[in-house]
Order: C-alpha cells, then structure tokens, then sequence
C-alpha cells in the first residue's frame, strides 16, 4: 500500500507538466463548486471554526479524484451539512440557499462526470465543456423553476392532499428510476 502511495506521488510532477487548460478549469470548477456548497450547506458557526480545514478537503477531493466515490462522499457531506445547520442549529430554510445547494451540488456533480473521462493531458475545444454547462445550466433552470412552483402549491395544498401528492411523486421517481435501469440494463 505504501509503495502504491509513493508511486502515485512520484507521478505528480508529470501530471503537472503534461496537464493542459480545459481539464484542469473544469477541475477548477469541481473544487469552486465544492467549496461554495460546503460553505452555504453547513453552519456559519462551524464554517469559522477549524472544522473547515477537513470540509474544504473534502469539497475539493472530487476534483483531484473524479473517478471513484469522491463526488458521492462530498455531496454526502454537503447534506450532511445541511442537516446539521437545519436540525441541529435551528436554521430557517430559505429558498435560495436550497437553491443555491442544488445547483451547486448538480454542478459539482456534472463537472465531476466530464473530468472522468477527460483526460488531464488531453487536448480539448472549449466547446465541450461549453456545451456540457450550458446542459446542465439549462438542467437547473427547470429545476429552479419546478421547485419554486411546488413551494407555491404546498400553501395551496396544506394537509392530506399535499401528503397525497407528494407519496404519487415519489411513487413516480422510483418507477421512473426502476424502468431507466431496466432499459440500461438490456442494452
């Protein structure tokens, strides 16, 4: 295990030389959206103190490692957080920091996908990481939208109703997620 950890080391100064824009800016983009979801997940209190040091290595994991289960531990965290600062702080849920984490985290997420198979050294056309944000932002543009308008139905739909629609619109998610593995799966 040891000499697997110096060989991994011993490559870094390759990496570096070799690395080219386009891969290392969406890496940039995985640690900023890391760090900012972190930041506005977790409570102020804890931001400010030296717990940040292990949350900002965590945001910013992903981005050195997008091919294991780097991404999925730092969302993990991040909802953690968010956890914490509403259940544990009290905090009132706003809007825009739901948001805010959504976006952040889809993008962290997105960005993490393309660096997996983005080679560090590749030679890429700004086209493609242009045209897989301008996916994802068009992604959270609906989503933002969606959230906003079930927000505004739940004062409509206070009480049976509401919990009615909302077990349909889980029922539907795990069908829909049940059915695209099926399909994925015969192919």
């Amino acid at each position: 295990m040891l000499t697997g950890l110096l060989r991994r080391l011993s490559r870094i100064p390759t990496v570096v030389r070799r690395a080219t824009v386009v891969p290392v800016l969406v890496r940039c983009g995985i640690a900023l959206a890391g760090v900012f979801a972190m930041v506005v997940a977790w409570p102020i209190e804890l931001v400010a103190s030296q717990f940040v040091v292990p949350l900002l290595v965590i945001a910013v994991w992903p981005a050195f490692a997008p091919r294991g289960r780097s991404a999925t531990f730092a969302a993990l965290v991040t909802v953690g957080g968010w956890i914490v600062d509403t259940a544990g702080y009290d905090s009132r849920i706003a809007l825009w920091r739901v948001v805010t984490l959504a976006t952040l985290l889809y993008l962290g997420h997105t960005l993490t996908a393309l660096a997996a198979v983005l080679p560090y050294d590749g030679v890429v056309n700004l086209d493609v990481p242009g045209l897989w944000l301008g996916r994802a932002l068009v992604v959270v543009l609906i989503s933002a939208v969606l959230t906003v308008l079930a927000l505004g139905l739940t004062e409509d739909l206070g009480g049976d109703a509401f919990q009615l629609a909302t077990l349909v619109g889980l029922a539907a998610a795990t069908g829909v997620t049940v059915i695209l593995v099926r399909l994925t799966r015969r192919t």
